[in-house]
């Protein structure tokens, strides 16, 4: 094994270590703790105590949530990054958490939906919507979906989605009262049953992107180089749309908008191991579930009893990681 691939293989296995600590500190660490032996026995012997209850019945579906809207994000605003070319490209670039944040208002205000579970339909629905209509509309002309005209459309859908969900809102207080819950961005009162929902999208998700590691890769050296090596660059960008679109879907769905880690999360572990997408990909999924459980945990007792967002938590703790890594030009456009 080389020089380079030991460091990966290093990077990769650090970066499980901190996601298993994360899990461990989202299980325990809250406005009660609980002590790591109990949490141990909660999970292993069962137990009728309140602190086993506390674990198994909110902090584990919550910690499973949150792993799951790390990895999503994480691989999703990899992806965007890979088939757009764009460092900055994140989740949101494409519309697909403003299309979820439609779809729920449309669930609150005309089909009487008023329940977290109730809303994941909704939600999946209006990003896969909006993803749909942007890839649409950047794919009519010459040049097909090229990586401008797909920021560019993102960027025209998300102001018009934006538009008509402020629209809805503002016109209904009812509305505004229910959904201003959903959209802060947060892990608090997910149940098992939404992880139970989402997972199988996550799963279809990853497999898809994973598959196109080397595509990726190609894509990375221009449409032309990805040409010449025999790739169908039009092919690639669609189902890189589609898996982006089915993650971050999965994400928005089960926890609301939480911003920034699918942006961040792809420069640091570029920073840590290049820019291969088969070693990027893994350290990406590993990596986000760190920030949004660190993130978590932090906003549980920054401010006890009350809890702070996690979108409001992984900006606070994000960008200022992000500014140093780019001042000691360790990230990678």
């Amino acid at each position: 094994m080389s020089g380079v691939a030991r460091r990966r293989v290093g990077w990769i296995s650090a970066a499980a270590l901190l996601l298993l600590v994360a899990v461990v500190l989202s299980l325990a660490v809250g406005s009660r703790p609980i002590a790591i032996g109990e949490v141990y026995d909660a999970l292993l012997h069962g137990g009728t105590s309140d602190n086993a209850q506390v674990v198994r019945s909110l902090r584990v579906p919550r910690t499973v949530i949150g792993v799951m809207v790390g990895v999503a994000l994480a691989v999703a605003g990899t992806v965007l990054q890979g088939i757009t070319r764009n460092p900055i490209a994140e989740p949101g670039i494409l519309g697909i958490s403003q299309g979820a944040s439609l779809g729920v208002v449309c669930a609150i205000a005309f089909f009487g939906v008023h329940t977290l579970n109730g809303y994941v339909w909704f939600a999946f629905a209006g990003a896969a919507l909006a993803a749909v209509c942007v890839y649409a509309v950047a794919s009519s002309g010459r040049g097909g979906a090229s990586p401008v005209k797909l920021a560019l459309a993102g960027a025209a859908m998300n102001a018009f989605i934006a538009s008509v969900v402020s629209a809805i809102v503002t016109t209904n207080a009812r509305v505004l009262d229910e959904f201003r819950f959903w959209d802060v961005g947060s892990l608090s009162g997910r149940d098992a049953t939404i992880a139970g929902q989402t997972w199988p999208f996550l799963a279809a998700g990853l497999l898809l992107v994973l598959a196109m590691a080397r595509g990726l890769d190609a894509l990375a050296l221009g449409d032309d180089v990805a040409r010449g090596l025999g790739r169908n660059v039009g092919l690639l960008r669609m189902a890189g749309t589609v898996g982006a679109t089915v993650l971050t879907g999965v994400a928005v769905a089960a926890a609301g908008p939480i911003a920034f880690t699918g942006l961040a999360v792809p420069h640091i572990a570029r920073a840590l191991v290049g820019t291969g997408h088969r070693w990027l990909l893994p350290t990406a999924a590993l990596l986000g579930p760190v920030m949004i459980l660190t993130s978590d945990v932090i906003g549980r007792i920054v401010f006890q009893p009350s809890e702070v967002p996690v979108s409001v938590m992984t900006a606070l703790a994000g960008v200022p990681f992000l500014i140093a890594l780019v001042r000691r030009k360790a990230v990678a456009a």
